[in-house]
């Protein structure tokens, strides 16, 4: 099974990172059909062939992600949209 793993810093307060990762969390869902659930400062998110998470960190996100056999060859394109939407919303 692949997998994702990005850190990225964040300088925003907690409300703020939230409401952030709230909105990227939307647009990866609406992008990639996933289900989303927050447990604590985690935001869980879920689909077929994938299964991730979004922890808040203080001054950093970490998004991991378990991928199916068939989303593993779409790793690259995957893994670049979510760092494309970290950097315009962090």
């Amino acid at each position: 099974m692949s997998g994702i793993d990005i850190t990225h810093p964040h300088s925003l307060p907690p409300e703020q990172a939230r409401a952030a990762v709230e909105d990227v969390a939307g647009k990866l869902a609406q992008r990639f059909d996933m289900q989303t659930a927050w447990e604590g400062d985690t935001l869980r998110f879920k689909r077929s062939g994938v299964d991730g998470a979004i922890d808040m960190l203080p001054g950093n996100l970490r998004v991991t992600a378990k991928l199916g056999f068939l989303l593993a060859a779409m790793r690259g394109p995957i893994e670049s949209e979510i760092r494309r939407v970290l950097d315009e919303k962090f």
